[in-house]
């Protein structure tokens, strides 16, 4: 769970017929060019959520994001099959320091959407819309909101050490979004 004072509440989600929207909402301590820094730069992104071995950032752009939480080669793996850790698809939508949105093979269209909330801070929305079955949901909700427990611990200067990660904390939370 994150160390900062920031906690990340649940998201929500909602069906219709095999299409899941999942959305949160989180309020942070940190500008926006800051927080934008860490959710659309290839610098940033590994902090907290993945490699993006590419992100061109434009319209079109091709976007490859290489999931870190699977283990060194060799080593047994705590979590996600190594074979679904690498994603690519596309940017289709893209205003710098506003709007960040990529559709990406498996986990389907993901949009960053910051906002001002005041001097210093910033409101970030992110919503998930993905073609699964109802598992994969509840997995999904699981390892967004983990991964937004180190995005604030990314904002505050400790990034992921992707060395330690463990599937607990995931465990965890997918037990609660049962």
């Amino acid at each position: 769970m994150s160390e900062s004072n920031e906690a990340v509440e649940h998201g929500t989600s909602r069906t219709r017929g095999d299409t899941h929207t999942l959305h949160w909402v989180l309020n942070l301590q940190h500008p926006v060019a800051e927080v934008w820094a860490a959710v659309a730069t290839p610098e940033g992104l590994p902090g907290w959520l993945a490699a993006a071995d590419v992100l061109e950032p434009r319209l079109g752009g091709a976007v490859t994001l290489r999931w870190l939480t699977v283990p060194a080669q060799g080593a047994p793996p705590p979590g996600p099959d190594p074979a679904v850790a690498v994603h690519s698809g596309r940017v289709t939508a893209w205003d710098p320091d506003v709007v960040a949105e990529y559709s990406i093979d498996l986990h389907g269209r993901c949009r960053f959407h910051l906002e001002p909330a005041g001097t210093g801070r910033s409101t970030l929305r992110f919503t998930n819309e993905l073609v699964s079955d109802d598992s994969f949901r509840r997995d999904c909700l699981a390892g967004w909101h983990h991964h937004f427990e180190f995005l604030v611990d990314a904002l505050g200067g400790r990034p992921k050490d992707w060395s330690t990660w463990s599937a607990d904390r995931w465990s965890e939370l997918r037990s609660q979004y049962d």
